[in-house]
């Protein structure tokens, strides 16, 4: 079972594998990366760590705006534990760690890891204006007796696999394509909250989710989802948006879903939506009734393409 701490001060460890990250998603390239690092450091008989960092660094130095995180804290630890790290560390990051050069920070983890190998990829770089790059790394190696193993961009169908890149497709709607490089579907949890009964008026009652403010949602529009509560998973249609139909000041965008084949009361509970495909952009209706009108061919149009993606 994977051992999680948020900060290294605790730990005195020995003879490890280290990689280090952000791992924003744990998407396609992340994956591979942890898979082979955790199966050398299995191979010598070391423990595999890895060190990440929450908030995101571009979000702490102004590169970021939230929000645009592919997965929560929680999550990621998850999705890490599952790829057989032995010990992940969260490090909280701020502009002070931000001002912290790069053989700082590597003497930490020599003192508090025991640091052996330490695996990065390609574009890896830590510290001060991120000064640490590879050759940087390689020279700090020397000092504090570890090697290092620098791993190659992950490409599908030639292109580079990035949490960058799949932000792109969801701000795009293009589900599909973030599905691709995250090689799961991309879902976002929230618990349900009191909305104000529009669609249950319409006849399609929805569940409001309250989401964590810093996820990223895909781009405003109708989607094909599969949503997931208390252990059961049902077909749903999903409206990201603002409801234009309805509002005409400005209003934060909403999470609304509703679950076909669903009958009970959802209030309160947690739910897991991944999103399958893009229906159709979000718009203003002339009427209630042409939007019920739209809202059924969203419904057929949903089970048609759930039927082929279970």
């Amino acid at each position: 079972m994977m051992q999680h701490y948020t900060a290294l001060a605790p730990l005195h460890l020995r003879d490890t594998w280290v990689t280090i990250g952000v791992f924003d998603g744990v998407h396609l390239g992340h994956q591979a990366l942890l898979r082979d690092f955790v199966a050398e450091a299995r191979q010598h008989n070391a423990q595999a760590v890895v060190v990440t960092f929450y908030p995101h660094p571009a979000e702490v130095l102004g590169g970021l705006k939230a929000p645009l995180y592919l997965t929560s804290p929680e999550e990621k630890a998850d999705l890490i534990a599952a790829l057989g790290v032995d010990v992940l560390i969260t490090h909280p990051f701020d502009r002070e760690i931000a001002q912290r050069s790069a053989e700082e920070f590597m003497a930490d983890l020599h003192t508090h890891l025991g640091l052996r190998r330490l695996w990065v990829g390609y574009d890896f770089a830590l510290g001060r204006n991120r000064e640490g790059d590879i050759p940087t790394l390689r020279r700090l190696g020397e000092r504090f007796r570890y090697t290092l193993h620098v791993v190659e961009a992950y490409r599908l169908d030639g292109e580079i696999v990035s949490s960058t890149r799949i932000r792109q497709a969801l701000a795009e709607g293009d589900v599909t394509r973030a599905e691709r490089f995250l090689g799961r579907r991309y879902a976002v949890r929230g618990k349900v909250v009191q909305g104000d009964g529009r669609g249950r008026s319409l006849g399609f009652p929805t569940a409001n989710l309250d989401i964590w403010p810093k996820r990223m949602l895909p781009a405003a529009g109708v989607y094909a989802c599969y949503a997931q509560v208390e252990g059961q998973t049902y077909p749903a249609v999903v409206n990201i948006g603002v409801r234009p139909t309805f509002e005409d000041a400005p209003v934060p965008p909403r999470v609304e879903a509703h679950l076909l084949d669903f009958s009970g009361d959802l209030y309160g509970k947690e739910l897991v939506l991944e999103f399958v495909v893009r229906l159709r952009a979000e718009r203003r209706f002339p009427s209630p009734q042409a939007l019920v009108d739209q809202i059924r061919r969203d419904i057929a149009a949903a089970r048609a393409h759930l039927a082929l993606r279970v």
